[in-house]
């Protein structure tokens, strides 16, 4: 399948304060680096999102979203089909919301929000009642649980090479002790370069990277079984407690939640 080049908005014109947009991106899609004046968050309403800036990977599933202050520049590439929905915040009103691109946890009131306005396919809100829940949106943007990254990116050599070789296979069960032995480090100094560039041990690490492979394979329609005796699980039920735990839903409840199955 080809490449296909992803439309940038253009919110340079735009009157403000808000422009919403929605799409569907096909798999294997991008988008240039490129910026803009406004601040804008970016959420897969199905689907994993992956957006690069300033040296970060960011990839969210759909309880996350991407937010990108003003005049940073950005990029997207999409593995898999995604809805897409995006606020697009004047600079004005982007003073109480993040100073840097990273990931926010996002709710049912702005799921709930982004949908209205996607099935009303309502870009500029102009009524008060529209602009009220506009504001809400950014109000809930501000209180939301933030981090860095939710899969971040390793520096070090060491840690570079372990994260790629389970990238590959995230069904690898090794310990700590036998990965540090493969890149012929200690234990010790790898579980420190995990915390000082992860900020989570290894076995998180790979937890939420088990967890974005299964919604992928989740959208693509397969079974929780095969999911899980994909990802290195021995049992269905083992695997349904890591996604639970990562989701706070069952796969098949994450499934007809959204993925639209």
């Amino acid at each position: 399948m080809a490449t296909q080049q992803l439309r940038i908005q253009d919110v340079e014109g735009k009157p403000g304060p808000f422009y919403f947009r929605y799409d569907e991106f096909d798999a294997d899609s991008v988008a240039a680096a490129h910026s803009h004046s406004w601040g804008h968050l970016n959420y897969a309403a199905h689907g994993t999102l992956q957006m690069d800036t300033e040296g970060l990977r960011m990839l969210s599933p759909p309880q996350y979203a991407v937010w990108i202050p003003p005049d940073v520049v950005h990029s997207c590439h999409l593995r898999h089909a995604i809805a897409y929905r995006s606020i697009y915040v004047e600079r004005a009103l982007c003073a109480a919301l993040p100073a840097t691109p990273c990931t926010v946890r996002v709710g049912p009131i702005v799921r709930s929000i982004l949908a209205d306005f996607a099935a009303r396919a309502l870009h500029e809100p102009r009524t008060e009642a529209d602009l009220r829940l506009a504001h809400v949106v950014v109000d809930q943007l501000a209180q939301a649980p933030q981090q860095r990254c939710y899969l971040p990116d390793a520096q070090s050599p060491a840690l570079v090479s372990v994260l790629d070789a389970l990238q590959a296979a995230p069904g690898d069960h090794r310990s700590l002790a036998d990965w540090a032995q493969q890149v012929h480090v200690t234990e010790r100094t790898l579980a420190r370069h995990c915390q000082r560039e992860l900020g989570m041990s290894l076995g998180e690490w790979r937890q939420r990277l088990r967890f974005l492979r299964a919604v992928d394979a989740l959208e693509a329609g397969q079974t929780v079984q095969q999911i899980g005796f994909d990802l290195g699980y021995g049992t269905a039920s083992a695997f349904i407690a890591m996604f639970q735990r990562e989701a706070g839903a069952t796969p098949e409840q994450y499934r007809k939640e959204f993925c639209g199955m």
